[in-house]
C-alpha cells in the first residue's frame, strides 16, 4: 500500500514543484561555503579583458629608468644624476614626487647623496616602500642618513598566491592597514577630497587590511618621461605642474619590477610604475569594481538551480543542452554588462557549479523515469501490436468468410431473376443485389486496407493506355448512373502508354466515378478528362453534385471520414477517398480537390510520365513492396 501511495504523492504537480524547489535550495546551501576563488576570479579576468578601459585622469606622470637610460649612462643612474632630475622637476612645481625607488641604495659619494637629500627635501617628495609596518608600530622605520628626513610610507602591491585565482597577479591595492591609510589614498584625497574609507566603493576587508579591487588600463596608457631625457635635456613644467610624478624602473631586467595583472599574464606585461599609477587613478576617480553582497550570490544560485532542474526534469536532453546553455551565455553577458557599466563583480562561479550539479545530478533521475516510460511504453505498444494483428487476421477472416456466402446469393439472385416476377419481387430482388455488390465492395475496402497495415502491399508495374483504364472504369460505373439518369461525358487527349499498377488505378478512378455518381442530383453530368501537362498524367473528375463544405476538405482523405453532409444520406464506409489518395501516392502521385457548396466538387489526380525511371530496380522482383 506505502508504495502506490507515494508513487501518487509524487505525481502531484504540487509536490513535485516543492521537491524542485527544495532541491535547488539544498544545492544552495551546500554550495554557499565553498571558496571558488579560483573559478570566480578567472571569470572576473574574462570581463576585465572583454570591456572597455576607462579614461586616466590626467594626474599622474610617470619617470622612468629604463634600458636606454642604462646603456646611455653605461651604469645606473647615480646621486648627482638624480639630483639633477629632481631640481628639473622642481621647476615644474609638481604637486608630489614619489620615487619606488629607495634613496639610501642610489651610490654616490657622500656629498652627492647629501646634495640628494637636500634637493629632495625642498620638494614634496617621498619614498613609496613596498612594505608594511610591523603589527602594532603604524609606521615604517627612517631611512638611513643622509635621508633620515625624507618622508617614507606605505606602499605595498598585493600578488595573489593564497587569495582569490592564486595565480601570482595583482588585482587587489591595499587602502589602509590596521586603520592608517597608505601611499596611494592620501595621494588621491589631494585630488578627489575622499578621506574616509566609507566614501569610496569596493571595500573589502583581509585580515587587519581593508583593500580593494584595482581597475586598470591598458599598457602604456600614462604619460611617460625617460631619466635620460630629463637628465641631458630640459622637462616642460606644463607635463609636470600639479600632477603626481611617480619615478621608478622599467629596464626589462629584473623581475620584481614588473607584475602580472588580469589583461596579461605574461612576465613584463606592466612595470610596477605603471602598477601604480592604476591604483592612483583607481582612487582618484573612485572607480574600484564593486563585489556583490554574498545574498546576491545566494539568490542566484538558487534561482539558476531552479531553473536547471526545471530544464532537465522538462525538456529533452539535446534541447535541455540548448536551453541552459543559452541561459547560462545570458547570464554571463549580464555579468559583462554589469561589469563594464557599474563595476558590479556578481558571482559567476558559485551559478556555474550549480548548473553542473543540477545537470548530472538530476539527470540520473530523469533516465530513471524516461526508461520507465520507455518500458511502460514497449509493453503497452506490444500489446497493441497484438491487438493489431488480432484485429487484421480476424478482418481478413471474415471477409474471405463473407465473399463466398455473397456471391451465393448474388448468384441466386441472377437466377431467380430468370423467372417471371411480380414488381414487388423485382424490386425486393434488385433491393438484394444492390445490398449484397454494396457489401461485397466494402468487403474489398477491408481487404486492401489490411493489406496496406500489413505492408503486404505490392505494386505490379506495367505498360498501359490510362484512356482505356479510364474507359473501362466509366463502363463499369455505366449502370449506377443510369439508375440517376446521369451523364458521363469523357474528353480524353491522346496519351502515350505509362507504367501503372492497372488494379490499383482502376479503383482509384472507379472510387471517384461512385463517388461522383452517388453525391451528385439526378438528371446532372459527370465530366472525366485526361491530359498531359509538365510532364505529368492530369486525370480530373467533376461533377455537379452537394459539395463539400470548406472545412471538411482537408479531412476528407481520412480513414473512415464522411463529410456530415453526406453522412445521412448516402451509404458509404469512408474508405474510398483514403484508399484512393494511398494509392495514387504509391505512384509518387497526388490527389486534389476543389469543391464549392451546393455546386459540385472536382478531384484531379496527378501522377508522373516517368514513374518507372525510379522503380526499374524493382521489376526484376516482380513489383514494388510498398
Amino acid at each position: 500500500m506505502a508504495v502506490p501511495f507515494l508513487e501518487n504523492w509524487l505525481k502531484n504537480k504540487w509536490v513535485l514543484h516543492a521537491l524542485r524547489i527544495a532541491f535547488a535550495a539544498v544545492i544552495t546551501i551546500l554550495l554557499a561555503p565553498f571558496k571558488l576563488d579560483v573559478l570566480e576570479y578567472t571569470t572576473y579576468d574574462w570581463r576585465m579583458q572583454l570591456t572597455p578601459r576607462p579614461p586616466v585622469s590626467g594626474n599622474v606622470v610617470l619617470l622612468s629608468i629604463d634600458r636606454e637610460t642604462l646603456e646611455k649612462l653605461k651604469r645606473e643612474p647615480e646621486a648627482l644624476d638624480w639630483a639633477v632630475v629632481l631640481q628639473k622637476l622642481a621647476l615644474g612645481n609638481p604637486a608630489q614626487v614619489v620615487s619606488f625607488i629607495n634613496p639610501s641604495q642610489i651610490q654616490g659619494s657622500y656629498d652627492d647623496l647629501q646634495l640628494l637629500a637636500d634637493v629632495a627635501g625642498r620638494l614634496p617628495f617621498q619614498y613609496g616602500d613596498d612594505d608594511l609596518p610591523k603589527p602594532g608600530l603604524g609606521k615604517l622605520a627612517q631611512l638611513a642618513p643622509p635621508f633620515e628626513k625624507l618622508t617614507i610610507t606605505p606602499a605595498p602591491r598585493t600578488v595573489d598566491w593564497t587569495l582569490l585565482a592564486k595565480d601570482g597577479a595583482t588585482r587587489r591595492l591595499i587602502y589602509s592597514y590596521e586603520g592608517q591609510p597608505t601611499l596611494h589614498p592620501q595621494l588621491a584625497e589631494r585630488f578627489n577630497g575622499l578621506s574616509q574609507d566609507w566614501q569610496y566603493s569596493g571595500l573589502f576587508d583581509v585580515l587587519e587590511s581593508k583593500q580593494m579591487l584595482v581597475r586598470y588600463r591598458n599598457k602604456g596608457s600614462y604619460p611617460r618621461i625617460k631619466f635620460i631625457n630629463a637628465l641631458e635635456g630640459s622637462i616642460n613644467p606644463a607635463d609636470v605642474a600639479g600632477k603626481i610624478v611617480l619615478i621608478g624602473r622599467d629596464t626589462t631586467e629584473i623581475s620584481k619590477d614588473y607584475a602580472t595583472t588580469p589583461l596579461d599574464k605574461s612576465l613584463v606585461s606592466m612595470s610596477v610604475l605603471e602598477l601604480h599609477a592604476n591604483i592612483l587613478d583607481t582612487l582618484i576617480l573612485n572607480q574600484a569594481p564593486r563585489i556583490s553582497p554574498d545574498w546576491v550570490k545566494i539568490l542566484v544560485t538558487f534561482l539558476i538551480s531552479l531553473l536547471a532542474i526545471y530544464v532537465v526534469m522538462s525538456v529533452r536532453p539535446g534541447k535541455g543542452l540548448v536551453v541552459l546553455g543559452t541561459a547560462v551565455g545570458i547570464y554571463l553577458l549580464a555579468a559583462m554588462a554589469l561589469f563594464a557599466t557599474m563595476r558590479w563583480v556578481v558571482p559567476v562561479a558559485h551559478p556555474l557549479v550549480a548548473v553542473f550539479i543540477c545537470y548530472y545530478f538530476v539527470i540520473p533521475y530523469r533516465l530513471i523515469i524516461e526508461n520507465r516510460r520507455s518500458w511502460e511504453y514497449y509493453q503497452k505498444n506490444r500489446l497493441l501490436i497484438q491487438v493489431e494483428e488480432l484485429k487484421s487476421n480476424f478482418m481478413r477472416m471474415m471477409s474471405h468468410d463473407l465473399k463466398t456466402p455473397l456471391a451465393r446469393i448474388q448468384g441466386m439472385t441472377d437466377v431467380i431473376r430468370q423467372d417471371s416476377l411480380s414488381e414487388t419481387q423485382g424490386r425486393a430482388l434488385n433491393s438484394i443485389s444492390e445490398s449484397t455488390e454494396e457489401l461485397t465492395d466494402f468487403i474489398g475496402s477491408i481487404l486492401s486496407l489490411s493489406r496496406i497495415e500489413s505492408k503486404e502491399l505490392k505494386l505490379q508495374l506495367r505498360s498501359r493506355d490510362v484512356n482505356q483504364l479510364v474507359r473501362e472504369a466509366i463502363r463499369r460505373t455505366e449502370y449506377l448512373a443510369k439508375k440517376k439518369d446521369i451523364e458521363v461525358v469523357d474528353e480524353l487527349e491522346p496519351l502515350f502508354s505509362i507504367k501503372v499498377d492497372e488494379d490499383l488505378l482502376k479503383t482509384v478512378l472507379i472510387n471517384l466515378l461512385e463517388n461522383a455518381i452517388k453525391y451528385s442530383n439526378n438528371r446532372t453530368r459527370i465530366m472525366v478528362t485526361t491530359e498531359e501537362v509538365d510532364n505529368d498524367l492530369v486525370i480530373q473528375v467533376s461533377d455537379q453534385g452537394r459539395g463539400i463544405p470548406k472545412e471538411e476538405l482537408a479531412h476528407i482523405f481520412d480513414r473512415f471520414y464522411r463529410a456530415r453532409n453526406s453522412r445521412s444520406i448516402t451509404a458509404g464506409n469512408g474508405l474510398g477517398l483514403y484508399l484512393a489518395k494511398y494509392f495514387v501516392e504509391l505512384h509518387n502521385g497526388r490527389i486534389d480537390v476543389e469543391s464549392v457548396l451546393d455546386k459540385g466538387s472536382t478531384f484531379t489526380v496527378r501522377l508522373p510520365m516517368n514513374l518507372h525511371k525510379d522503380t526499374e530496380q524493382f521489376e526484376a522482383q516482380g513489383g514494388l513492396y510498398v
